[in-house]
């Protein structure tokens, strides 16, 4: 298992939970960002860049990972194509989609878009907390145990 991360977007303070858990469980983590990223000296953390342009970042998680990996995004779609290729997507305030969820999820996402196109202001998501922060490390850490990180 290798775990993947939509770099982009994803809050540092979940990179250091990530970096955390890779160090202590020694398990191959990369981050795909289309910016440079700076990690830390590490035999299993490393970063990809990959060219700026939409879904870039999305498209390489999607052709690298393997069934059975683990995906970090808050990227809807892309969570949909982990699924479809087998991986896992745990979103990083600790929500993992699924195949149950998935298509409510881009759904509403479907639907805040087309109000968004009509002119009406939706807003944006919720400040990260430490209520997500610590759900997504209570998340990563089941997963992990159940899935051999351990």
């Amino acid at each position: 298992m290798q775990i993947w991360v939509d770099a982009d977007a994803c809050p540092n303070v979940i990179k250091q939970i990530l970096f955390q858990a890779a160090e202590r469980l020694q398990i191959s983590t990369t981050l795909v960002a289309n910016q440079f990223l700076t990690t830390p000296p590490s035999r299993v953390i490393k970063a990809l860049q990959v060219p700026a342009g939409f879904d870039v970042a999305d498209n390489e998680i999607v052709r690298l990972m393997q069934a059975g990996d683990l995906v970090i995004t808050g990227d809807i779609p892309l969570a949909s194509d982990v699924l479809t290729k087998g991986g896992y997507a745990l979103n990083p305030r600790g929500s993992f989609y699924t195949a149950e969820n998935i298509r409510e999820f881009l759904s509403m996402r479907q639907f805040m878009e087309e109000l968004r196109s009509g002119g009406v202001e939706t807003g944006g998501p919720a400040a990260f907390s430490n209520a997500d922060r610590q759900a997504f490390a209570n998340q990563l850490d089941r997963f992990l145990t159940k899935h051999g990180g351990s």
